[in-house]
């Protein structure tokens, strides 16, 4: 990671294995347009703010993300 103290673990999305799961941090230390952490199990990270962060839950809690994966899934994506 970014070897900042502030740097604080939220969740792991999987957990299951050993693999590297996604991660979501918050990191204090950011400015606050990149305080939101998001790391891949590759290695790459996304950085955003609360805010942005916060627009994707609504559109997950709304649904909206699912059904755009599915419909993904369903063209052969």
């Amino acid at each position: 990671m970014s070897g900042s103290d502030a740097l604080n673990r939220v969740i792991t999305f999987c957990g299951k294995c050993s693999c590297g799961c996604p991660e979501l941090y918050i990191d204090h230390d950011a400015a606050a347009d990149r305080r939101v952490v998001l790391t891949d199990d590759f290695g790459q990270r996304i950085q955003m703010s609360i805010e942005q962060l916060e627009v994707i839950v609504d559109e997950a809690r709304a649904g909206r993300i699912s059904s755009l994966v599915a419909a993904e899934l369903a063209a052969g994506g």
